[in-house]
């Protein structure tokens, strides 16, 4: 089944039952010019993407403790990166039954609660003495904020058109991308007055406000005909068996596997010993990508719904971003004398732009399947960024470092292979568009 792109402005919530403390909502079409209608939108909107802001706040803050992390617990490359991984395989694991969640309970009770387990993650990794107990808390950080792009997803999909979703997806990233800027130079800057600790224990502080922003303050939604647990796992089976899921998912859990790696861990290290840069000057333009990657997000979504009115593709045009981050990689490793600003935005640009297949796969399913169809896709991603940030971890290790430096052939060749397999990905993207194609002809 495939749900089509909404063309007017209540399309997106042409299954959904919205309701208010007052009384259940008239029908969208009656609704269109309603004030407190375009109110909760905005409200929805804004707390939902702020959730995923704390989500990527945690996502990438060990780029900015490893130092402190190495000097302390004596740390090596493997330790680090599979210790930073953990949050991605606790987010990874949570991702199925977060799924069922959403669509049982929505998304507002959904994050709110599970915020919660974050909050106690960090907690347990703020007063951590040992590597054991700080992988603790970084898994249950990622479980605590597994469901913040789903819920995000999930909740915008409700209240607004589907024809809106690429921009307005993009735009929750970019809100989130803040927190891929707070991480550099800020963070930098942060720890050069205080310690990882207190930090953490202000993130905890920080999780639990927005937990109750959550419940208090985010709109109450409700759909009609919720499912028996069987049939919201046979819902699970067909989102997994969905020949669009299918070719869309190698890609896109490279694309954003890669970079979340890098871009939460690695990159650090990339500039320091392949470029040569002094810490200040890496942690400005991991700042540089973060802004570039929230421009990328909001911009892809503005251009995906012009280019679609034109006759492109949502799936094409995501393909040929994704594609460009492979072009984006080859000139770095190439070392081709550009300004490192423009190339490591370009990077962040190129990076985001596999939050598209979200959009992509929000047109490939029922709307009681797009909860479980978001974090299917989220699944595959952090298990990638789970993968590839303990294998750089494990192929750096292979070289001697000295004074924790690696040499620029240790780096080069992780990103080769990780090229290698990105083209294999994308070849195979081109052909599901053609198939899809050649269905419809």
């Amino acid at each position: 089944m495939v749900l089509q792109a909404a063309t007017d402005d209540n399309a997106g919530m042409n299954s959904a039952n919205v309701s208010t403390p007052a009384a259940a909502a008239p029908s969208p079409a009656s609704r269109a010019g309603d004030p407190a209608l375009a109110a909760a939108r905005w409200r929805v909107l804004c707390i939902f993407s702020l959730g995923f802001l704390v989500s990527y706040i945690f996502r990438g803050v060990n780029l900015g403790f490893a130092p402190h992390l190495i000097r302390e617990m004596g740390l090596g490359a493997a330790d680090l990166g599979l210790l930073t991984s953990f949050y991605f395989l606790g987010f990874a694991c949570a991702q199925l039954p977060a799924g069922l969640m959403l669509d049982r309970f929505g998304p507002r009770r959904t994050e709110a609660a599970l915020l919660l387990v974050a909050v106690a993650g960090a907690l347990v990794f703020a007063s951590a003495t040992s590597m054991a107990a700080l992988a603790a808390g970084r898994l249950m950080i990622g479980v605590g904020v597994s469901v913040c792009l789903g819920a995000a997803i999930q909740a915008l999909s409700i209240w607004f058109p589907l024809s809106r979703m690429p921009l307005l997806n993009g735009v929750v990233m970019a809100i989130g991308g803040l927190g891929a800027v707070m991480v550099g130079a800020p963070l930098g800057w942060l720890l050069s007055w205080t310690d990882w600790r207190t930090v953490s224990y202000g993130l905890a502080g920080l999780t639990l406000a927005m937990a109750a922003l959550l419940w208090l303050g985010a709109p109450e939604t409700s759909r009609a005909g919720k499912q028996r647990l069987a049939e919201q796992l046979r819902g699970t089976w067909q989102v997994f068996r969905n020949a669009r899921f299918l070719h869309v998912v190698p890609l896109a859990l490279l694309n954003q596997g890669v970079f979340l790696a890098v871009q939460t861990l690695w990159v650090g290290a990339f500039l320091r010993d392949v470029a040569g840069y002094a810490p200040e000057q890496g942690a400005r333009l991991v700042s540089v990508i973060g802004f570039a990657m929230m421009g990328g997000c909001v911009c892809a979504g503005w251009a995906a719904r012009h280019l679609e009115r034109a006759g492109v593709s949502l799936y094409t045009f995501a393909g040929v971003g994704m594609s460009g981050f492979i072009v984006i990689q080859c000139l770095i490793m190439a070392g081709v004398p550009l300004p490192p600003a423009l190339l490591w935005a370009a990077y962040g640009v190129f990076g985001s732009s596999g939050i598209l297949a979200y959009a992509v796969l929000a047109r490939s399913f029922p709307d009681a399947l797009i909860g479980r169809a978001t974090t299917a896709l989220t699944l595959t991603v952090f298990l990638s960024t789970f993968a590839c940030q303990v294998g750089i971890g494990l192929v750096l290790d292979l070289w001697p470092a000295d004074a924790g430096r690696y040499p620029k052939a240790a780096h080069l060749t992780v990103w080769g292979g990780l090229v290698a397999l990105q083209v294999l990905a994308a070849l195979w993207y081109m052909l599901g568009a053609r198939r899809a194609s050649s269905a419809t002809a």
